[in-house]
């Protein structure tokens, strides 16, 4: 079994747990929750929302469709029952099914940094939006003509490494009304709750959690080092001018660098100051700052950027320190502007709910997104089939047709056949 099977396999088990959100029972007619699941799921994994309806009619003209050869279903729910059964299901169900992706052998050594350190890039994105459709988990904003929208967002965390074109998923945690709270939820309430959840899950990983000037204060560096984590976050004097005031007129250890590349040569500048106090306060956290600025060959700034972090600031690590805190871009880079405008549409509503349908199949959505990462990280073949096509767009563009009219015994089959055009299906 591939790593691929084996976590197919893993979801099965963790939809076929949801009760029945109508009658309490596990199954309900010839429908199981397992079937209801994975059939969300194949939507996201396949990228495309017709799936479903082109594997009904394989089922009709062949007996069976990849529903049931690839994913292990029994039967192909309708869209309004999958949407019916699992809105009520809890979204924190999918959570261990993440740190087990990261667990497949070999995924994660190649994102090592810092001497054998886990890069965690956090930051918030709106997942939804609309002024007529809600649910009790949306947030609102009111508009300037008096009219209220009410919207999703989410707080993303992904493994990335300066230097390596993929990134991880790790669950997601929603910015949703807080029982209790009189305030609408934020995305600094919603990285504490995250760190309190997934601390103890990525603490042997020795995280260091990477995010905006948004993160950069006390609470939230105080939460990271409780989790035992390090942190290296965005820095700007505007919002920080305890920091700003400290660093004005004091001397900056600097280290300076130039490099010939394709002919031009650019120059790198790192300054940094040990033992700067985060907060105008007598318990304030001492921190380091460092800032990296970039010069073209006609000195020109190109590049400028401050950062604190808790960790040794040195000539000897300034340099690594700086590229994974510029790496954090790669959660909105390589995260959500991927599943906002690639196969994973993840602002389209594919069904809101009244209860925590939305947040159920956002998460589906990110895991889908994890698990074709690893499969393209540590499955030989998806990763041959990927690059036989070119470009990741095409191969989903295969994927999505041969799957439509042709039933597959198996994902290694289907995989060869993208490659290959000699290889013909069963």
């Amino acid at each position: 079994m591939t790593a691929l099977e084996s976590l197919i396999a893993e979801l099965k088990d963790v939809c076929a747990g949801f009760p029945d959100q109508r009658k309490g029972r596990h199954v309900d007619g010839q429908y199981t929750m397992a079937d209801i699941g994975l059939s969300a799921f194949s939507v996201f994994f396949m990228g495309s929302p017709s799936f479903l309806g082109h594997q009904r009619a394989l089922a009709e003209g062949h007996g069976r469709s990849n529903c049931q050869t690839l994913f292990g279903m029994t039967a192909i729910p309708t869209d309004a029952y999958i949407r019916k059964m699992l809105d009520g299901a809890p979204p924190s169900a999918f959570d261990p099914l993440f740190f087990k992706t990261i667990a497949t052998e070999g995924v994660l050594d190649p994102f090592r940094r810092l001497g054998g350190r886990t890069l965690i890039a956090v930051d918030g994105t709106e997942c939804f939006c609309s002024r007529k459709i809600h649910c009790a988990r949306c947030s609102t904003r009111k508009r300037s003509d008096g009219g209220t929208e009410y919207f999703h967002t989410f707080l993303g965390a992904s493994i990335v490494a300066p230097g390596h074109q993929q990134v991880l998923p790790l669950p997601p945690e929603f910015v949703a009304p807080q029982d209790g709270a009189t305030k609408q939820d934020c995305e600094r309430n919603a990285v504490k709750r995250w760190l309190a959840r997934h601390g103890p899950a990525v603490k042997h990983l020795r995280p260091v959690f990477l995010g905006d000037d948004l993160f950069a204060c006390q609470p939230i560096a105080a939460a990271v080092q409780q989790a035992g984590g390090n942190f290296i976050f965005t820095c700007k004097p505007s919002s920080h001018r305890t920091i700003a005031e400290y660093i004005h007129g004091a001397k900056l250890e600097a280290h300076r660098q130039s490099t010939v590349k394709r002919g031009k040569r650019t120059t790198t500048v790192w300054r940094w100051l040990s033992a700067v106090p985060l907060r105008a306060t007598e318990d304030a956290l001492e921190v380091n700052w460092f800032s990296v600025e970039i010069l073209n060959a006609k000195g020109k700034r190109t590049y400028y950027n401050t950062f604190v972090t808790d960790l040794p600031v040195t000539a000897a690590t300034v340099a690594e320190l700086a590229a994974c805190g510029r790496s954090r871009w790669k959660i909105e880079n390589e995260t959500f502007n991927v599943l906002k405008t690639s196969v994973y549409n993840l602002e389209h509503n594919f069904g809101h709910g009244k209860e925590t349908l939305a947040s159920v199949l956002v998460t589906l959505n990110l895991l889908a997104f994890g698990f074709h990462t690893v499969a393209r990280l540590a499955v030989p073949a998806w990763r041959q089939a990927v690059i036989a096509r070119g470009a990741a767009y095409r191969f989903f563009e295969h994927l999505r047709t041969v799957t439509a009219y042709v039933v597959f015994e198996t994902w290694d089959h289907l995989l060869r056949s993208i490659e290959a055009a000699a290889v013909r299906p069963p």
